[in-house]
């Protein structure tokens, strides 16, 4: 049904899934840059394909999905569905009047202010994200995340001082925006993540009081910019900063040191361990691969009685699973 060529395939379709490099067809589950490839053909759902369109090019070729109607590709039955992540992101599943199997891309299980909430259908194979597959990776809830930002960020605004805060360009940034403006809490974002939430109002999906980056708007604001390390993620004529890392690798105390910030806040767009062992029990698979994470994760499964076991680039070039 599927198998492995330093990307993962529905064979009988020959359709990557997520696969980085250039294909005649691939399906991808989100826009962020490692898990999309320049194909010539793009199966995605109409936000993904927007925003693989912002970041790889307006002639892009793309066939769209829609949530919850099933296409005719290859041989199978796919529909996607809601995955969680970010704007656009979805699971896939497969269906070759067979056997169903269900890819999740990146997902998470909570709610999200920016993205629709995954809706994981039962499925006879399971092929998962686990990013956060070790028992340590268990985040505090959401809510007393959100909390706990809004409160730093208006003590750091109380004393004259601008909180910057440190996310990824798209979906994470646009999330942390969204639920600080929902608590009255205007901000500025650097160019590049503006421009993706620009994609993000064209898609229906407003972010409240936010606008772009400029020095004269600071005071009294949140700046939202890259994260530290990446090209250009400095912003002139903030002259008084507090840094804070938003990041689910947060739930490590070092993050904070070696990121290089004051404070980091674990609130992440990935389900957690608890939600990915949730995830296994909600589709209920005969197999699980698991891919994204640590090998370990697969052990995890196998200790509670389900039949699982990883598929990473770590497996020879050509492994065909059954």
């Amino acid at each position: 049904m599927f198998h492995w060529d330093n990307g993962l395939f529905l064979t009988r379709a020959k359709l990557g899934l997520d696969v980085r490099r250039g294909l005649a067809c691939g399906y991808i589950s989100h826009a962020h840059a490692d898990h999309m490839g320049p194909h010539q053909v793009a199966l995605a759902t109409p936000e993904t394909a927007a925003l693989y369109r912002h970041r790889r090019g307006a002639g892009r070729r793309v066939r769209l999905l829609h949530y919850g109607e099933p296409e005719r590709f290859g041989g199978f039955e796919l529909t996607a569905l809601p995955a969680g992540h970010c704007l656009g992101s979805s699971m896939l599943l497969a269906n070759d009047g067979g056997k169903t199997l269900l890819y999740t891309g990146d997902f998470k299980l909570g709610p999200s202010a920016t993205a629709k909430q995954a809706e994981p259908p039962r499925a006879d194979i399971l092929v998962m994200e686990s990013t956060f597959g070790r028992p340590r990776y268990r985040l505090p809830p959401r809510e007393e995340v959100v909390a706990e930002l809004a409160e730093l960020v208006r003590s750091v605004l109380a004393e004259g001082r601008t909180p910057v805060l440190h996310a990824y360009e798209l979906g994470k940034a646009q999330e942390v925006t969204k639920l600080l403006t929902d608590r009255g809490l205007p901000v500025l974002q650097h160019p590049s993540i503006f421009a993706v939430s620009e994609v993000y109002r064209r898609c229906e999906v407003g972010l409240g009081d936010c606008t772009e980056f400029r020095a004269d708007r600071v005071p009294g604001r949140v700046v939202v910019t890259l994260p530290r390390g990446v090209r250009n993620f400095r912003l002139p004529g903030i002259a008084s900063p507090v840094s804070i890392a938003i990041t689910g690798w947060a739930i490590d105390p070092a993050t904070k040191h070696r990121l290089g910030v004051d404070h980091a806040l674990p609130l992440s767009d990935h389900a957690d361990f608890d939600e990915l062992l949730r995830l296994v029990e909600l589709v209920h698979p005969e197999q699980v691969y698991c891919t994204h994470g640590p090998a370990s994760f697969a052990g995890c499964l196998q200790a509670a009685g389900w039949d699982a076991r990883p598929v990473s680039g770590g497996y020879q070039r050509r492994m065909f699973v059954p």
